[in-house]
């Protein structure tokens, strides 16, 4: 695997950090969003993505092992989806999300340039159809 397939690692965990952002954001509460079936099973999809991501990246020591438990729920997600609780997805979103999220624009930072710059137009033209991360895409590029 090279260093340029292990950096779009990163922003797999980037779009898929600001689906679920999107997607929760209709949402006052864990009950509604899990009522809401489709948005429910988005933002458990894109915790799946998310861990399967972290795994590369701890693998190749792009994050430091604190961030096992990213993946670990991913695995509580794959395996053990009947008990799936909906307070404790409710609790990653709003509290351990957001820290990880920087630590994702940390590692976004760290490219070099002209590699970010092309992984950013990657990830939009896969992406085009969603303005929402087109538009959070395009801030990285600043």
């Amino acid at each position: 695997m090279s260093k340029r397939d292990i950096e779009f690692f990163v922003f797999d965990i980037y779009v898929a950090i600001t689906k679920i952002e999107h997607t929760v954001s209709k949402f006052s509460d864990s009950q509604a969003l899990l009522y809401s079936y489709t948005d429910w099973d988005s933002v458990i999809r894109e915790f799946e993505i998310i861990g399967e991501a972290s795994k590369h990246l701890l693998k190749a020591e792009l994050l430091s092992t604190i961030h096992q438990p990213v993946v670990d729920f991913r695995n509580v997600i794959i395996h053990e989806y009947f008990g799936i609780d909906r307070d404790e997805v409710w609790e990653v979103i709003h509290e351990a999300l957001p820290p990880f999220k920087e630590v994702i624009f940390a590692l976004i930072d760290n490219i070099p340039c002209k590699l970010k710059q092309e992984l950013i137009s990657a990830t939009i033209e896969d992406n085009q159809y969603l303005d929402f991360v087109v538009k959070s895409l395009q801030t990285l590029e600043r």
